[in-house]
């Protein structure tokens, strides 16, 4: 005999679950941070011989508005403003470039040696140079034989 279960509550529960999954796509959506938005600005690392390199997009982003940290041995901040150039009067019609300010934190996946970085800002692009710390840096152990 099979039996029939009297759930007087799921037509409500069948609301939530569908509510909780719109959600879920609105939110992934906008990655958090608005219907247009992505993180500011994107950025590649990548690891090469002892250095960590990072680029930057900041297309239209002056020199004098740009500030870089490295903090924690293992913490990498950009943070700056960029901008508007279009006249006070002007009238959108889209805008997808973010401007004003913005802080880019990143965990590097090792420690750095803050006193070895080069930054460099050429036709939009930041290219930032990391050494690893001489304590993230692999290290030959010698056998001995006895």
């Amino acid at each position: 005999m099979t039996g029939t279960y009297w759930k007087p509550f799921s037509p409500l529960w069948n609301q939530m679950h569908q509510f909780q999954g719109e959600m879920n796509r609105l939110f992934d959506r906008w990655n958090g941070l608005g219907p247009t938005s992505a993180a500011f600005p994107t950025v590649n690392v990548w690891e090469e011989n002892d250095h960590l390199h990072v680029e930057a997009e900041l297309p239209g982003l002056e020199l004098k508005n740009l500030e870089i940290y490295v903090t924690g041995g293992n913490q990498l901040t950009l943070k700056g403003e960029r901008t508007s150039n279009v006249p006070e009067k002007g009238v959108w019609h889209r805008r997808e470039r973010m401007t004003g300010e913005f802080v880019r934190s990143l965990t590097l996946p090792y420690t750095v040696d803050p006193d070895k970085v080069e930054a460099k800002l050429e036709q939009g692009v930041l290219r930032v140079i990391l050494a690893k710390h001489e304590s993230a840096r692999p290290r030959k152990i010698p056998v001995k034989v006895e």
